[in-house]
């Protein structure tokens, strides 16, 4: 393990090197990134890349679940874009690790986060209560449809890219709710920020290029191909 001085060089470079330099200015977001810790969520054998500019394996032990954290960067920088305010309720559709939905936890009133793999979810939900964070609730189904039980939300992120985006996840915003998603197929990837703006009209902002692994079971449109 690293001495602690160490650790604290190595995060302070990451929030002042990448994500800060990623037009990620929010001061709160950037307190944030020093509060939760980040190297906690990695798996043990990769913790020593958690303040890399990567994603991050989700490999436990001699099991690969085949994903991968985001980058530091991107995870801050969807996080500031979707101003999330302390009153609001929020659903994580892919928990990995859990440490985007401890952020998400720290700016919300609420998180709801979806997994799809046992060991994944029993993963996040140790890392999340050895960081002390108790306001998300993990739960083990397919959320590639949402969650419909419990909405409406105030915002909604997707960890896995979407060929599309569709109604099934965008009706289960409240109006003035913003949903984060990487939306495209390879290699045309972009991150957007979509909001709800009337009971049938949404706004979309395009904020990067990028490239995630597909969300599984996620809807393709129809005589989509990979």
């Amino acid at each position: 393990m690293q001495p602690r001085l160490d650790i604290e060089k190595a995060r302070y470079n990451m929030v002042e090197q990448q994500v800060r330099t990623w037009d990620v200015l929010d001061q709160s977001v950037l307190d944030l990134l020093f509060i939760v810790k980040r190297e906690q969520f990695a798996p043990p054998a990769y913790r020593a890349l958690a303040f890399a500019d990567m994603e991050i394996p989700l490999r436990i032990g001699d099991w690969d679940s085949g994903e991968r954290m985001w980058a530091p960067k991107m995870e801050a920088r969807i996080l500031q874009e979707l101003a999330i305010r302390s009153h609001e309720r929020v659903i994580e559709i892919g928990t990995g690790s859990g440490y985007m939905a401890a952020l998400l936890a720290h700016k919300a009133d609420d998180v709801i986060s979806v997994e799809i793999e046992p060991r994944l979810k029993a993963f996040a939900e140790s890392n999340l209560q050895r960081a002390g964070v108790h306001n998300v609730g993990v739960k083990l189904t397919d959320g590639s449809r949402g969650l419909v039980d419990y909405a409406p939300y105030d915002v909604i992120v997707v960890t896995g890219s979407l060929p599309i985006v569709t109604s099934s996840l965008t009706d289960q915003l409240k109006v003035g709710g913003r949903l984060a998603a990487i939306v495209g197929e390879e290699p045309a990837m972009v991150a957007q920020i979509i909001t709800r703006v009337t009971e049938d009209g949404h706004d979309t902002l395009n904020l990067f290029e990028t490239h995630v692994k597909p969300l599984r079971n996620a809807p393709r449109p129809s005589g989509f191909k990979f």
